[in-house]
Order: C-alpha cells, then sequence, then structure tokens
C-alpha cells in the first residue's frame, strides 16, 4: 500500500463510511481546519511538562471524534459511535469541567491577553485560533443538522485552549534577559 492513491487528484476526496465530495467544500474545510488545529496543539505537546501534555492529548483525542463526524456524509450519521465518531455530550461537559477548574485555581485574567507569554501557551493560542476557524467552517457545513454538537464542542474547546494558555503562563517564569 502506498501512500499516494491518486483518487484525490480529480479534486474530490472520500469520505467517512463512503461517498465522495469536492475537497473545496464545506466538510473537508472543517475537518481539515480541525487536523490544522491537531498540528498545532502537537506543538504546544511537545514542549508542555507531563501534566500540560496529557491535557493536550485528550483534546487531540477528542479532535479525532469531531473530524470523524464532519467527514461523515448525513445519510451515514446512524453508523457513527458516540464518543468514537460523533461528538457526546459528556465531551462539552469535560471540556466544562476542565475550564471550570482552571478558573478556580488561576482566575480570569483582567487584562487583554498578549499571546507570547511562552512557547507552549503561545502554541495552545494559536491551536484556539484554529479550532475558532473550525468552527466557523463546520457552523456553515452542519447548518441544516441540529442533531450535532460539533460546534457546541469547538465553542468549548476555544474557551479551554484560552484558559489553559493562561494556567500554563502563569506557571511560567521568566528567564534572564526577559521582561516580566
Amino acid at each position: 500500500m502506498r501512500i499516494y492513491t491518486r483518487r484525490g487528484d480529480d479534486g474530490t476526496t472520500g469520505l467517512f463510511y463512503g461517498g465522495r465530495v469536492a475537497k473545496n467544500s464545506g466538510g473537508p474545510e472543517a475537518y481539515g481546519t480541525v487536523d490544522e488545529a491537531v498540528s498545532f496543539l502537537g506543538v504546544a505537546r511537545a514542549q508542555g511538562d507531563a501534566e500540560t501534555a496529557e491535557a493536550i492529548l485528550a483534546v487531540q483525542r477528542d479532535l479525532f471524534v469531531v473530524a470523524a463526524e464532519l467527514a461523515t456524509d448525513p445519510a451515514n450519521r446512524d453508523r457513527l459511535e458516540p464518543g468514537l465518531s460523533r461528538v457526546e455530550t459528556a465531551m462539552i461537559d469535560r471540556l466544562e469541567e476542565r475550564i471550570d477548574e482552571i478558573e478556580a485555581t488561576v482566575g480570569m485574567p483582567t487584562e487583554f491577553v498578549v499571546p507570547g507569554g511562552s512557547v507552549v501557551a503561545a502554541s495552545l493560542d494559536v491551536a484556539r485560533t484554529v479550532v475558532r476557524r473550525a468552527e466557523r467552517a463546520a457552523v456553515g457545513h452542519l447548518a441544516d443538522r441540529t442533531d450535532s454538537l460539533v460546534v457546541p464542542y469547538l465553542n468549548r474547546l476555544a474557551d479551554y485552549l484560552y484558559m489553559l494558555a493562561r494556567a500554563v503562563e502563569r506557571e511560567w517564569t521568566p528567564t534572564r534577559g526577559e521582561s516580566t
């Protein structure tokens, strides 16, 4: 088996559980942006401490579920499994619990946050902005599907990544030559 199949050379891509769509249509735009967020989260995970890396890895795994749902033709939605290939309420609930934990520990910023307090936090902030773009793409792609939790999940995830970046910054201490 080779990495290239040549099936996409005509400008289409395959969907989860079958079917093909144009690569520039709503679904591929949305799940491609989710994939981009997963990669930026990988940059943050590779540089973070063990606890932060574990938290990021959990999000990356959740984003594979999000991408699977976005990559499925609505006619095959009944084949998706909650938590494995379809976003479920428990995934959103976990994010809200994590946000609440960080807010209770770190608190909310009292002024505008300029990304760049640390490499890990800045990477999380980039991932957050990519998640917001994925959310906007998902809104368009899922406009007629009221049964999907993808948009609420992505909305909450962006909030979580914002708070996680603030938590990482709080633990960061400047090194010689850097200002606080």
